[in-house]
């Protein structure tokens, strides 16, 4: 069975950092192509950043300069770390992986994460 576990989330101040971990069960996070999303309350959810299987990465525009992807193989586990966090951050974020690229940074569609609470505050 696939399951993705993500971890990290919590209250910070404005200006300062946390690094989310997607812990991946059933699926080798080198194989696939990995994304956070984010959703906010009566908002729509958001991709937030994307990892392919060879390394290249994508950004939404409102988080890049700020935000990085990366993945640890060895720990089959793919962090968020996320700077200068502002309080329209405020958001659950998700994990999302499948094989394809495509599956990962559009849609419903591969297997997502129960999701991590994370809250900015001004």
């Amino acid at each position: 069975q696939v399951q993705l576990v993500e971890s990290g989330g919590g209250l910070v101040q404005a200006g300062g950092s946390l690094r989310l971990s997607c812990a991946a069960s059933g699926i080798s996070v080198s194989m696939n192509s990995m994304g956070w999303y984010r959703q906010a309350p009566g908002k729509q959810r958001e991709l937030v950043a994307a990892i392919s299987s060879g390394g290249s990465t994508n950004y939404a525009d409102s988080v890049k300069g700020r935000f990085t992807i990366s993945r640890d193989n060895a720990k089959n586990t793919v962090y968020l770390q996320m700077n200068s966090l502002k309080p329209e951050d405020t958001a659950v974020y998700y994990c999302k992986s499948d094989a394809r690229w495509r599956t990962v940074v559009s849609g419903p569609l591969g297997y997502w994460g129960q999701g991590t609470q994370v809250t900015v505050s001004s």
